[in-house]
């Protein structure tokens, strides 16, 4: 699957549904950004089951301000509508497909719980 763009239009609908969205905010002028682009790519066709959106922080300045993006690249990583990893930098691709299989053994439920008890 090719990656998606991102946009403050269908953000919140693509990454509301349940499954797993990672989210990489990048722009045009950042080489970090472009160094990660293949790598991203190279897991997205990896991961069939996976949405891989990317957030082009120049054209999509909202989103950028609505998740404090102070740094790019971003990573962010959702599950099931919940946003449950963001960390600015890079990745190998170790990492990367680390992240994945981190965010896939979640166990939700308990991700919830923990949300709700920090809530109060």
């Amino acid at each position: 699957m090719a990656t998606v763009e991102l946009t403050t239009a269908n953000f919140d609908e693509v990454t509301g549904k349940d499954g797993i969205v990672l989210v990489d905010f990048w722009a045009d002028w950042c080489g970090p950004c472009k160094r990660f682009a293949p790598i991203y790519e190279r897991s997205s066709e990896k991961h069939q089951g996976i949405v891989f959106g990317k957030v082009d922080t120049e054209a999509q300045q909202e989103l950028g301000a609505k998740f404090d993006i102070r740094s790019i690249p971003t990573i962010m990583a959702i599950r099931d509508g919940v946003i449950v990893f963001a960390q600015p930098g890079a990745l190998p691709e170790s990492a990367l497909e680390n992240l994945i299989e981190q965010v896939e053994a979640l166990d939700m439920d308990d991700v919830r719980k923990q949300l709700a008890e920090h809530k109060h």
